[in-house]
């Protein structure tokens, strides 16, 4: 019997047994059956955490493209695989089947090795959320390049960091890109970016806004007219399972990014089956990932796990509020999807917005809301569930990283009970543990403590690219013999886990562990506030104190300031306790945000600790303007 889709709750915890009994049986059996390999492996699993080492189905040769594209060819050649959404909703969308896709890869693959790009070449990818961006990352997978795509939101400095840390020596980017109403010089950015990178030989345009680019003769080249001449024919190259597929840079709590390198195979099997169980995929839906492809979610969930399990997946070009807030429900309606997952701030953001813009569209083909990128609250958790799942498709809280590949801990839809903030039990393989401040391990419920994971799975990221030691010290020596995810979490009675926050998000008050997002969820209950950020300060009876910045939804008339800041210490008293309560409490227009919509609470801190002085690279934030702002109206 196969165990790649779980159809109920029983069969969910006799596989879960299974596969944390028997893991290398439990995963060869889903790679044998699943996907095509040319060599099969000599061996499932091999691991050290200690060094750390993790290998998955060593010796096995296989190519990612070939099991997301050219094995579907037969029976879904003409389906659609990917559907793109552009920013305007004037211009049409498209659907690219698999058998385009096939093609438009393939020439790709053709431009890449005629640029004289090679086997473990690395390849910079700097493209808004146009198909050329998808098509440039399977190219690169065909021939066994590693892509290293970054967000194209971030500044030059950013990226010219990230091109020379992976030496990268080509640049795939665009004329520019849109963002709403406006549009975004990409290759102006890009010509700043290569100033200090000396590695990059050539750079290939492509065309989107149409504007007019300055071309350095011998390095830039536009790519339309060399995928016109190119072949239509492109063998996929032999990969090792081991091989690195992709660098991926997440922010470091300190330092530089790390560029997280991600392998073939195990990458492979473990993001297609999580796709398959988490969404409940079934053939016909139409699955959107409001995702950039800039991260990891739309590697693993726009591109890879969709298209290795033959899906319709939905790139969108565009923001949620251009023209207006109904932008994502319009798109529902429009495309009648099925599945539909975006990140806690997106739907606060469009909580805020009029009932309106959700009730005048049709979201009756929606089956599964997910969730991504930071604990849901829970006023917005309900808010998702009754306006636009209409308390009929379930809402899965996923919890995972950019280091794990794929989701760890989730709900599976109508065969979990939810409990909302709950991301609930972990998937098949996946064990995870709670440690205390002593290294030892929790075994009771109801408790909190360190989130860790004891046992690999498949798509682990297996290093830093160049940096092994620093891989090493960041998951691996904080709690010996187990992988840190540097997040809190609490168990509760029936086992199910609630992601806390940042485990540097913990404060403790007098004594007390504090997490900030609880704190945050009571604030966010208050009418007024449309969202929070906490973090700890000195404090000299306490030891910390909490310092919260609070953005409210519109200054309520005859109200004080001073009047809402006692009604949020109560609401917190309420919910959490007066140890909780809030020191000082500032109210600001916006929070430091990155790209991705995380709150940079580093930079909070310490304009909270009064440490202005080094802030570090603000210029990645998605509004940099703001910090000033909140350092100006510090109190």
């Amino acid at each position: 019997m196969s165990n790649y889709h779980i159809k109920h709750l029983e069969e969910y915890y006799k596989i879960y047994r299974k596969s944390v009994t028997e893991p290398e049986v439990f995963w060869e059996k889903i790679a044998e059956e699943h996907f095509t390999w040319y060599k099969k492996w000599d061996n499932v699993l091999e691991w050290d955490f200690k060094k750390p080492e993790i290998k998955w189905y060593q010796g096995a040769k296989l190519n990612i493209t070939e099991n997301c594209i050219d094995r579907h060819l037969l029976t879904k050649g003409s389906k659609t695989a990917i559907l793109f959404e552009p920013n305007n909703p004037q211009e049409q969308a498209q659907h690219i089947t698999y058998n385009q896709l096939h093609e438009r890869v393939n020439r790709f693959a053709n431009v890449l090795k005629n640029e004289g790009v090679k086997k473990g070449d690395r390849v910079c990818i700097y493209l808004p959320m146009i198909p050329d961006l998808a098509v440039s990352v399977l190219a690169c997978a065909r021939i066994g390049a590693i892509h290293s795509v970054i967000f194209a939101g971030f500044s030059a400095t950013a990226l010219s960091t990230r091109i020379n840390d992976s030496d990268c020596k080509i640049v795939i980017t665009s004329d520019g890109s849109y963002r709403g109403n406006k549009t975004i010089d990409l290759k102006e950015i890009v010509d700043e970016a290569l100033n200090d990178c000396t590695g990059v030989n050539s750079v290939l345009v492509a065309k989107r806004i149409n504007s007019e680019v300055t071309m350095k003769e011998g390095r830039d080249k536009w790519l339309q007219p060399l995928l016109n001449n190119a072949s239509t024919e492109c063998e996929p190259e032999a990969m090792d399972a081991e091989d690195p597929l992709f660098i991926l840079y997440t922010s470091g709590s300190t330092g530089k990014p790390k560029g997280m390198v991600h392998t073939t195979a195990g990458y492979m099997v473990y993001t297609a089956y999580t796709f398959k169980n988490v969404f409940n995929y079934k053939d016909d839906d139409i699955y959107w990932c409001t995702a950039d492809i800039g991260w990891i979610t739309g590697h693993s969930y726009i591109v890879y796990g969709p298209l290795a399990n033959g899906a319709t997946t939905v790139m969108f070009e565009g923001v949620p509020s251009y023209p207006d807030y109904g932008r994502f429900w319009e798109i529902v309606e429009k495309h009648k999807i099925t599945q539909f997952y975006t990140a806690p701030t997106a739907i606060r953001a469009l909580a805020k917005e009029h009932l309106d813009y959700t009730t005048k569209h049709d979201l009756s083909s929606l089956k599964v809301l997910g969730s991504v990128g930071e604990p849901i609250n829970e006023e917005a958790w309900h808010w998702y569930n009754e306006h636009i799942g209409k308390k009929k498709s379930p809402i899965v809280d996923t919890w995972w990283q950019t280091e794990t590949g794929g989701i760890l801990i989730s709900p599976l839809p109508n065969i979990t009970p939810t409990i909302p903030t709950y991301a609930s039990l972990p998937l098949p393989g996946i064990q995870p543990c709670l440690m205390d401040e002593k290294g030892k391990e929790i075994i009771e419920n109801q408790i909190d403590g360190c989130l860790c994971i004891k046992y690999p799975w498949p798509s682990i990221a297996r290093t830093i690219w160049g940096n092994h030691q620093r891989y090493k010290e960041t998951y691996f020596s904080a709690y010996e013999g187990k992988y840190f995810t540097g997040d809190g979490a609490l168990r509760n009675t029936v086992g199910y886990y609630r992601i806390t926050g940042r485990v540097d998000d913990v404060i403790i008050v007098s004594g007390h562990n504090l997490g900030t997002a609880p704190i945050e969820d009571a604030i966010n209950e208050h009418p007024a506030v449309a969202e929070s950020a906490i973090v700890g300060f000195p404090h000299e009876v306490k030891g910390n104190a909490l310092y919260g910045y609070v953005i409210l939804k519109e200054t309520e008339e005859g109200k004080s300031n001073d009047n809402l800041r006692e009604e949020i210490n109560q609401m917190i008293t309420e919910h959490i306790g007066p140890i909780a309560k809030l020191n000082k409490i500032q109210f600001t227009p916006g929070l430091p945000k990155t790209r991705s919509g995380k709150i940079m609470r580093r930079i909070l801190r310490k304009i909270a600790c009064n440490e202005t002085d080094n802030l570090g690279d603000t210029s990645t934030l998605l509004n940099p303007e703001i910090v000033q702002e909140i350092i100006d109206n510090a109190l």
